[in-house]
C-alpha cells in the first residue's frame, strides 16, 4: 500500500498545496477538492502499475529500487 499511498499523496500535495493554508480546515477542504479531481483513469494507472512495483521490490530483496 505504501506505493499507492505515495502516488496518491503526491498528486494531492501538488493540487492542494499550491498555496499555504491559514488553518487545518482550509487544508482539509483543499485535499477533499483535490481528491475529487483525481480521475478514475489516473487511479487505474496507479493501481495497474502496482504489481510491477511489487516485483521490483522483490527483485531488490526489499532494498532500494526505482
Amino acid at each position: 500500500m505504501v506505493f499507492l499511498e505515495y502516488s496518491i499523496w503526491s498528486i494531492l500535495e501538488e493540487k492542494a498545496c499550491q498555496k499555504s493554508h491559514p488553518n487545518v480546515e482550509s487544508l482539509k477542504r483543499a485535499l477533499k477538492k483535490a481528491w475529487k479531481e483525481i480521475s478514475l483513469e489516473t487511479l487505474e494507472k496507479i493501481a495497474d502499475n502496482f504489481p510491477k512495483r511489487l516485483k521490483a521490490c522483490v527483485d531488490a530483496n526489499g532494498g532500494h529500487f526505482e
